[in-house]
C-alpha cells in the first residue's frame, strides 16, 4: 500500500526525508514532500514522524 503527502498539510519539515530508509522522498520547489512511489517500499518510516500527519496511506 503506497503513502501519499497531502500538499494542504506539509510544513516542509524534512523529517520525512531523514528517515527514509530507501531515499525516496525529495522536497520540491515548494518545499512540499514529494514520494517517488516507484522507490517506495512501503514501510511507512516516514509516517509517525510528520507532525502534521501529511503522509498517509493511500
Amino acid at each position: 500500500m503506497p503513502v501519499e503527502v497531502s500538499r494542504e498539510l506539509c510544513i516542509g519539515d524534512a523529517i520525512c526525508v531523514e528517515e527514509c530508509p530507501v531515499e525516496c522522498i525529495y522536497m520540491d520547489d515548494d518545499n512540499i514532500a514529494v514520494v517517488e512511489n516507484p522507490g517506495c517500499i512501503d514501510c511507512g518510516a516516514c509516517i509517525d514522524p510528520c507532525p502534521t500527519a501529511a503522509i498517509d496511506w493511500v
